[in-house]
């Protein structure tokens, strides 16, 4: 017999016996739990918002504050983003200049934007904090597969409305998400406790 046909022979059984032991009945098979992206999360610090603006807060050491660029945005709208987070907090502020049907306006308005997510939350949960400078805060926190799982509104109730919302700028899922979403809560809750009107 020649050498070529019997090491195409002994080639072909090496090939089933491979295919044969490697197959393994399905009651063996174990699933593999889902990963979850390893999120490190830096140590909380704050800074003070420069002057410039009729508020002032301390944020993040973590966050850059930019501009609001929207065709709506008013000009002490602002973002404080989270680059290595991917996370964003909306900042709107209005004047009331003493107009009380414009303040019930506002109080509405941020209400409706919150009641907006009722179609994929599966809760949302209401408190109000009151801050060391006498200012009573609405927040809204927001479960399920929502944009936006925070929600906040203060106000003087005669000259300044503030109003925030956080965002995150990616597609992974609210439950993966939830050390981070935790993380700029509590930033959030310092952002709101350090804020005074001007």
């Amino acid at each position: 017999m020649p050498i070529f046909s019997l090491s195409r022979g002994l080639s072909a059984v090496l090939a089933i016996g491979l295919l044969l032991s490697s197959c393994s009945s399905p009651a063996d098979y174990t699933p593999k739990p889902k990963g979850y992206n390893r999120i490190d999360l830096p140590v909380a610090s704050y800074q003070q918002l420069a002057a410039g603006r009729p508020y002032t807060f301390e944020y993040s050491r973590q966050a850059k504050v930019l501009r609001d660029s929207s065709y709506l945005a008013q000009p002490h709208w602002i973002n404080i983003y989270y680059p290595k987070l991917q996370a964003n907090v909306q900042i709107t502020y209005m004047p009331i200049n003493h107009d009380r049907k414009y303040f019930n306006k506002l109080l509405e308005d941020a209400r409706k934007l919150t009641a907006k997510h009722q179609i994929k939350a599966s809760a949302i949960d209401e408190s109000v904090i009151k801050t060391p400078s006498g200012l009573r805060a609405a927040v809204f926190e927001l479960s399920g597969e929502v944009p936006s799982q925070f929600q906040f509104y203060t106000t003087d109730s005669t000259t300044h409305f503030f109003r925030g919302a956080l965002y995150f700028r990616t597609a992974t899922a609210n439950d993966s998400l939830a050390p981070v979403i935790d993380y700029v809560k509590k930033d959030v809750v310092h952002m709101l406790n350090t804020l005074k009107f001007r």
